[in-house]
């Protein structure tokens, strides 16, 4: 039985010097050296790509969401349409979410109060001004807006609260709120 001969990836993978098929007076023509040394950059690419999906093979990552990332100045001529479709009817809930939107787009975002001193609002602060002190439909509306969010951030979210004050900005609390509307609207609720 012969025995293994094993040599280290790097060297095996350098060509020797020698055998450079680019290298002058080998009586090949400039086609020819231009497709060897094509060939060769071709193999080497290859190779890297392959260093670094091994390299980076243990760094955990999550997939990144554009529209987090991604923002564009609204003006008036280019504000979006309404989100509200035509098709799903309105609701108690679908409405009083909506308000909140509008009422937190108004008034801005904030963390930690349901309203600060400059007047903005939470999540659970705009559901409850908007609600006007109906109490059973600010619960509905803040039991579908956490549904929501356990949906697209997973079950660990305990609160809408504790998930509004996680946030940097009003800008996915916003979407949550047109995801939450869009959702009571379907269930009829």
């Amino acid at each position: 039985m012969a025995a293994l001969h094993t040599v280290p990836a790097a060297q095996a993978l350098q060509p020797p010097p020698a055998a450079h098929p680019a290298a002058a007076g080998d009586g090949l023509s400039l086609e020819d050296r231009l497709t060897a040394v094509e060939a060769a950059m071709s193999l080497r690419l290859d190779e890297a790509a392959v260093a670094y999906e091994v390299n980076t093979a243990h760094i955990d990552t999550e997939p990144v969401d554009l529209a987090d990332i991604i923002t564009v100045p609204l003006t008036p001529t280019l504000q979006p349409p309404p989100q509200h479709s035509t098709t799903q009817p309105d609701t108690p809930v679908a409405t009083l979410l909506g308000r909140a939107r509008a009422r937190m787009e108004a008034d801005g975002w904030c963390a930690g109060a349901l309203r600060d001193e400059s007047g903005s609002v939470c999540l659970l602060g705009a559901i409850r001004n908007e609600a006007g002190g109906d109490r059973a439909l600010e619960a509905d509306a803040a039991s579908v807006v956490l549904d929501t969010i356990r949906r697209r951030f997973g079950a660990h979210v305990d609160s809408v609260p504790r998930f509004n004050d996680a946030h940097g900005s009003g800008r996915i609390p916003l979407r949550m709120l047109d995801q939450a509307a869009a959702t009571a609207a379907a269930k009829g609720l």
